[in-house]
């Protein structure tokens, strides 16, 4: 069996303003109805593969256990990295927990923000490389170029790939991301992959590796998997012996040092999404090489990906050439289709001047639910809250505001003090400020609430927090 090995923790600063480090793009339906990190666990599972284990951090664990439980799959474990340091010790960590369990295992290590139009044929791919794995190869996946891609690093081969069906090729270099001359030379050469980041490895081989190549990694990293401990269904890191990881990915730790590396060519549709002209690219465009999602009205426009992620906001495009509109409720991009990979210089900008968009998603996501900001001002905030069925918010406190709720679906429980009761549709509660409360969702449908606060300090670090069933800190 092959485990499928997610990693999950990446920000996504290319795709802002839609992916940002509260809620980066792998979590988002960017292309399809599913977001891309389900679309990576649905891709790898079937009679050939175990369940999968991901590895995250500890603001998207909810997110992870929520998304695989919305397309029905209980992973075999979720570690939580104390912080990133990068995927050498991601890889590390997720070989060493298996090790316990599968140690005559393979294991297929995946970023979980990437598009594979034809999962059939990954899987394919994948089974073709795990028979030279068997034989003791590490095994990557190269992806045929279409174009000179400036963005992507590539694997030279060692022979040339024919007509790209699924075989094993020896691996020649890996090649860094090159400038656009060099791009079209290696297009043009024929003899040169995209490099995918994806790895297929035994157990045994990997830490092998390690072992050889970056033995000062195994030592922490042990540590941290022995030492981590349970919350909830997760198993943390153990955050002492993670501080002493080195950060280091794991093409340079591994990968360019092994002499046993091979490679399965892979056409059949690929992208890394890193960009919003990958977007553009990868989505059903109409005439004129126009791309549109959400509510968007174009005259007279060519080349151009324009998007609203919010049914009440409008966008429009007239003339426009070459152009990338991304709305969102509280930002909007618009950037010369030819500077798309400059969009993280403007998420830079943007945190030198302390903007809050730089970095955080208009909706707040919680184990419960959700929740967004409807209006703030002097003294006041308006808030849309979204309780999942069963969610329990924390029993706590605040010391400077009171809060009224207004149930407007679902019915809410709700505790106030010591008196509980049910709020239902069209009914209201108050909250007065230094009163112990808590929401529920008793019934089976999403509860949705309307919240008005009002005092002195509005901020979300008021909150004294006595019960949690979430264990968070």
């Amino acid at each position: 069996m092959i485990t499928p090995v997610l990693l999950c923790g990446g920000s996504g600063t290319r795709l802002w303003p839609l992916s940002r480090k509260s809620y980066p793009k792998q979590f988002m339906p960017l292309v399809g109805e599913t977001t891309l990190f389900q679309a990576a666990a649905q891709r790898l599972s079937g009679p050939d593969f175990s369940a999968p284990l991901v590895l995250t951090n500890a603001d998207f664990r909810f997110i992870v256990a929520e998304q695989l439980a919305e397309i029905g799959i209980d992973p075999s474990a979720i570690l939580i990295e104390p912080e990133g340091r990068n995927t050498a010790p991601a890889v590390l960590a997720a070989a060493l927990w298996l090790e316990k369990s599968d140690p005559d295992g393979l294991m297929l290590v995946t970023p979980s923000d990437h598009v594979v139009f034809d999962a059939s044929a990954f899987r394919a791919a994948v089974l073709v490389g795990s028979e030279a794995v068997r034989a003791g190869q590490i095994v990557t996946f190269g992806i045929k170029p279409t174009h000179g891609e400036t963005g992507y690093g590539y694997l030279e081969l060692a022979e040339p790939p024919g007509n790209h069906v699924e075989q094993v090729i020896p691996l020649r270099r890996f090649v860094e991301k090159p400038d656009a001359e060099l791009a079209e030379e290696m297009l043009a050469a024929g003899t040169y992959l995209w490099n995918a980041g994806i790895f297929l490895f035994s157990v045994k081989s990997i830490l092998a590796a390690f072992e050889a190549y970056a033995p000062e990694l195994v030592g922490p990293v042990r540590a941290a998997v022995d030492g981590g401990s349970p919350d909830l269904d997760f198993l943390r890191l153990d955050p002492e012996a993670w501080s002493g990881v080195k950060d280091i990915s794991i093409d340079y730790a591994i990968m360019e040092a092994a002499d046993n590396l091979s490679v399965v060519p892979f056409a059949a549709g690929w992208s890394d999404l890193g960009g919003w002209d990958a977007v553009w690219r990868e989505t059903v465009q109409e005439k004129n090489g126009v791309a549109t999602s959400g509510p968007v009205t174009t005259i007279d426009c060519q080349d151009s990906l324009l998007r609203s992620e919010d049914e009440a906001l409008e966008v429009v495009g007239i003339g426009l050439r070459n152009i990338i509109t991304v709305a969102m409720p509280d930002a909007v991009l618009v950037a010369d289709a030819a500077r798309a990979q400059d969009v993280k210089l403007a998420v830079a900008a943007l945190k030198g001047k302390s903007v809050k968009q730089a970095t955080t998603f208009p909706k707040d996501h919680r184990p419960w639910g959700w929740f967004e900001c409807l209006a703030i001002g002097d003294r006041f905030q308006v808030k849309r809250i979204h309780v999942h069925p069963g969610g329990v918010l924390s029993l706590q406190k605040h010391h400077h505001r009171s809060e009224h709720w207004i149930v407007v679906e679902g019915t809410a429980k709700v505790t106030v003090d010591n008196n509980v009761k049910l709020v239902s549709e069209n009914e209201s509660i108050y909250i007065p400020l230094g009163s112990t409360h808590r929401m529920e969702n008793p019934g089976k449908v999403p509860m949705v609430l309307i919240e008005v606060q009002t005092g002195a300090y509005l901020g979300e670090d008021d909150i004294v927090r006595y019960e949690d069933v979430y264990a968070r800190e």
